[in-house]
């Protein structure tokens, strides 16, 4: 029997991690036709979750936040086939997931891999669909292009790289640390650096006999715009993945025009459900024989869901390596 209540964490308030509660009688999701109701065994932790309790509850439709989860299809919609029942999954969800039940639409829910546990299939679905979306929809990466990934050792990051490693790219990253920089090269990376390193264009031509990369992921907010450019290749290009906060960007121009670069971003979370749907699609035939060997996710720690505010607050120290999960369930 699935109950008309369960147990969620909220955001009360814009401010910090202490804003958030946990209620034992939040509503659980009523679904649309297309939609799976999922028992929440675990959920990921992800910048976004911080930014949106930090602009308060009214920053997105939903007060709950968690924008990825792992757990059991319990209920479908009228559309879903009923065969999905009972199945376990890793899914997308728009917002939700810190709570016992989360909705998603069926298509985003994917099969969790054999071999992962559920700690594991909650840290995937966002780091996966940011991954694709970036490289292969907005900077249309092809065949034999290099990547340069800021933040290596983030949620994103650790999964980026060991994705375009498996389709045979080159990736080159960066992080603040040394550990962080030996976890990023363990995962496949042919070089790493330090992004505060005022060489750090020269070091990346220099990895890459002076040609420069084709395709940036930028964790920062243009914090390395200068270097980018001029660690670019010819018709190169980069991909925002943080507005940090509104932040305007100061481009050289003449850099960016020498080398035909092109700047793009977008939020995921906005994006419409269909193209939503064709990543899940591509993820599907693609990614998913990769999950549980070439792709694993590297997990930093663990909360209970009434430690929400605990996992918040690790994650804003930006210590973490990998990513953080909330076990919920199981």
């Amino acid at each position: 029997m699935i109950p008309n209540d369960q147990r969620a964490v909220i955001i009360n308030a814009a401010g910090g991690p202490e804003v958030l509660s946990e209620r034992p009688d939040w509503p659980v999701p009523r679904l649309g036709p297309d939609d799976v109701l999922i028992e929440v065994a675990a959920a990921g932790i992800n910048r976004h979750d911080c930014n949106q309790r930090a602009a308060g509850p009214s920053r997105e439709p939903n007060p709950v936040p968690g924008l990825e989860a792992s757990g059991r299809i319990v209920a479908c919609g009228a559309d879903v086939p009923t065969e999905r029942l009972g199945e376990t999954v890793m899914a997308l969800t728009d917002g939700g997931s810190y709570a016992q039940y989360v909705a998603t639409d069926q298509h985003l829910a994917l099969n969790l891999p054999s071999g992962l546990d559920w700690i594991q299939g909650a840290a995937l679905p966002e780091a996966l669909f940011t991954t694709w979306f970036n490289f292969f929809e907005l900077m249309r990466m092809v065949p034999g292009e290099t990547a340069l990934i800021h933040g290596g050792s983030s949620g994103v990051g650790t999964i980026a790289i060991q994705l375009l490693c498996a389709l045979g790219h080159p990736v080159l990253a960066t992080a603040g640390t040394a550990e962080k920089r030996a976890l990023a090269l363990s995962l496949g990376c042919s070089a790493v650096f330090d992004y505060a390193d005022p060489d750090l264009a020269e070091q990346i031509r220099a990895a890459t006999g002076q040609r420069g990369v084709d395709c940036i992921l930028d964790t920062s907010a243009g914090a390395h715009i200068a270097q980018d450019l001029a660690a670019l290749a010819m018709d190169g290009r980069i991909a925002m993945l943080s507005a940090g906060g509104g932040k305007d960007l100061g481009v050289p121009l003449r850099s960016l025009m020498a080398r035909r670069t092109s700047i793009t971003g977008a939020f995921l979370r906005s994006t419409s459900l269909d193209l939503k749907r064709r990543i899940a699609a591509d993820l599907r035939q693609r990614i998913s024989p990769l999950l549980g060997t070439a792709i694993r996710p590297h997990i930093d720690s663990t909360y209970r869901l009434s430690e929400a505010a605990d996992a918040h607050a690790r994650m804003e120290t930006s210590r973490h390596i990998g990513k953080i999960v909330l076990r919920v369930h199981g």
